[in-house]
């Protein structure tokens, strides 16, 4: 880039300040310097360097309450890039990276200045206007299209290096207006003049794409003619409409137009703005300006001059100029960031019940719990009942190894003492269980947020369910299966050692009567058949009571033995669903309302717009 500040003889060298004598200018914008010239350059410059000591930067002011919530929609904008890499693409965020870029860039320069770019098409006379403005002719005019080839930079003030070279303006198109009353009401802007937008060169029209993408505002000239051109409403207006606070739209050459035919004419104008979704900045409003001038003649380029002035001494421009920038961002990050009815980016408890339920479905916890209270049951039964009754089953175990059945409850025995493995159907079906469950975690979670975050819950899901049926085959094998076995014994109530010692005592009582009749047959007693038969009766009668009253007691305890096992593996197989899906896809959630919060900063509007 060409060198702003060239210091020889105590000389400011940054361009040329402009004469008013036009046959000095030539077609590169050079012009045959004298005596007088010279005497001029030190008089404005002395031993200052146009582009000012600092480079064009300068120290930032106390921020305004706008600068201020500028910086926080940067920040949190900044935060929402930044969360965001790893779930969205580089061109989706590429907006509001080149948003963050050139925020950054702008702020970084002098604060004092306001850049202010001219654009019109062909024919509209904005280098005529800016001449008019500058005071000066700076910029070629005349018949011959394009007259301006390359932006041409006019500033009132020194220190405004720094942004021309971000606008790469070399020095030999940088001017300085001429020093008069009129120019003080302008110190502070630094104006530019651009190529024609319809240019049919194309070079032109890049210049003017990129440089009204990094100026603090824009004066769109117009004509009578082309005032409704549709390259510039469609191309240019209707794009920018959000920055209508930094925009002024003037109608050049009204004084072609005869009688009321001006106001006509500003008035469709006025509508086509809005159409194009520009708001006009009438009755006090904040919005765009209109307003009609005749360059040649000079009639209106002085109340533009004065609003141009107390535009730039409100130095605002540029904190408006990116908070519009940063205004589109956000509606065009919109469709990424808000879920439109969705009723909060967490994981109801309802879906979390359901879940929880199909993966206890699948490790099977109710048959586990009704094994379990069937074990309780048949321990209580062991337990309570009578003594010739254990001993048939004693009986009965010592002869089955002899029989068919036997040997099928051995095999019965071993299958179930092996690994608990369960069928290969049964396998399949819990298995799709599973993931039928993961994928109805997902789409719950998922329902009415944007495709991107949608897509991220649903694989953050997919991920955590991946080795979710082999987790809980594991707890089945462990926990289930121990339920299940029939060796284990349940922990006995208080009220077992009371129930055998009945039992114990109708034993007794059956002894003691068959052994009391036993001795009167053998003529050893006295001959009283009641008495005996009567206790062996109530021995006989009392154990089978003594063992269904203690079934009858056992139901209780055995239900809730059979529920606490159903419980515990429960809760083992819904702690691993939440380990490996739930809580990874909350986190999922909890992120994107990290980046939803931050949206809502970045999307409030500007304090002026507000």
């Amino acid at each position: 880039m060409t060198a702003l500040t060239d210091r020889t003889d105590d000389r400011w060298d940054d361009g040329l300040i402009a004469r008013s004598r036009p046959e000095t200018l030539g077609l590169d914008g050079e012009h045959a310097g004298d005596e007088n010239d010279e005497a001029l350059v030190r008089a404005v410059s002395g031993t200052v360097s146009g582009a000012g000591s600092d480079g064009g930067k300068a120290t930032a002011p106390p921020l305004s309450p706008e600068g201020q919530a500028l910086r926080l929609r940067l920040d949190a904008l900044r935060q929402l890039v930044g969360l965001s890499r790893t779930r969205l693409d580089g061109k989706t965020l590429a907006e509001a990276g080149r948003v963050l870029d050139e925020a950054a860039a702008r702020r970084g320069l002098s604060p004092q200045h306001t850049v202010v770019a001219i654009a019109g098409a062909t024919g509209s006379g904005k280098s005529t206007l800016f001449n008019s403005l500058a005071g000066v002719q700076i910029s070629e005019t005349g018949l011959r299209r394009p007259t301006t080839a390359a932006p041409i930079a006019c500033s009132w003030s020194d220190g405004a290096a720094g942004l021309l070279d971000r606008l790469e303006i070399p020095g030999r198109l940088r001017r300085r207006p001429r020093e008069s009353t009129e120019a003080e009401v302008l110190r502070g802007m630094v104006l530019v003049d651009l190529p024609d937008l319809d240019s049919a060169v194309g070079a032109h029209r890049d210049h003017v794409d990129r440089v009204l993408g990094l100026v603090d505002a824009v004066v769109w000239v117009v004509d009578p003619e082309k005032y409704a051109d549709a390259v510039l409403h469609e191309r240019y207006l209707r794009p920018l409409a959000g920055h209508a606070e930094v925009t002024f739209v003037v109608l050049n050459q009204v004084d072609r137009l005869p009688g009321e035919s001006a106001d006509l004419v500003l008035d469709d104008l006025r509508r086509l703005l809005d159409d194009d979704g520009i708001a006009l900045g009438e009755h006090g409003e904040p919005g765009a300006t209109v307003l009609g001038v005749s360059a040649l003649t000079g009639e209106g380029v002085g109340e533009l001059r004065e609003l141009l002035g107390q535009f730039t001494q409100e130095k605002g421009a540029a904190t408006r100029r990116i908070s519009a920038d940063v205004d589109r961002a956000a509606v065009r990050l919109h469709p990424l960031y808000v879920a439109d009815g969705h009723p909060g980016p967490e994981i109801g408890e309802v879906t979390r019940a359901e879940f929880e339920d199909r993966l206890a479905e699948a490790v099977g916890a109710y048959a586990a719990g009704l094994a379990a209270e069937r074990a309780w049951r048949r321990n209580a039964g062991r337990a309570c009942g009578t003594p010739w009754l254990r001993l048939w089953r004693w009986y009965e175990s010592r002869r089955a190894p002899r029989s068919l059945a036997g040997l099928a409850s051995l095999a019965a025995m071993g299958r179930t003492s092996a690994p608990f493995e369960a069928p290969a159907e049964e396998e399949v079906t819990a298995r799709q269980r599973v993931e039928q469950a993961v994928r109805t975690v997902a789409e719950e979670a998922a329902t009415g947020l944007p495709d991107p975050w949608a897509q991220a819950v649903r694989e953050t899901a997919v991920r955590g369910g991946e080795r979710l049926p082999e987790a809980l085959d594991e707890i089945a094998v462990t926990l289930g299966a121990a339920a299940a076995v029939p060796g284990a014994k349940p922990p006995r109530p208080t009220w077992w050692p009371a129930a055998v010692l009945a039992q114990a005592a109708m034993t007794l009582l059956q002894v003691y009567g068959g052994l009391w009749l036993v001795g009167q047959i053998a003529g050893v007693l006295e001959p009283r058949l009641l008495p005996p038969v009567l206790l062996m009766v109530a021995g006989i009668v009392g154990g089978p009571l003594v063992e269904w009253a203690c079934s009858l007691a056992a139901r209780g305890p055995a239900r809730r033995y059979g529920q606490d096992a159903e419980r515990r593996l429960r809760q083992a197989a819904a702690g691993c669903g939440r380990a490996r899906v739930l809580e990874p896809v909350a986190a999922e959630l909890l992120r994107y309302r990290e980046v939803r919060e931050q949206y809502a900063t970045v999307a409030k509007l500007s304090t002026t717009r507000q």
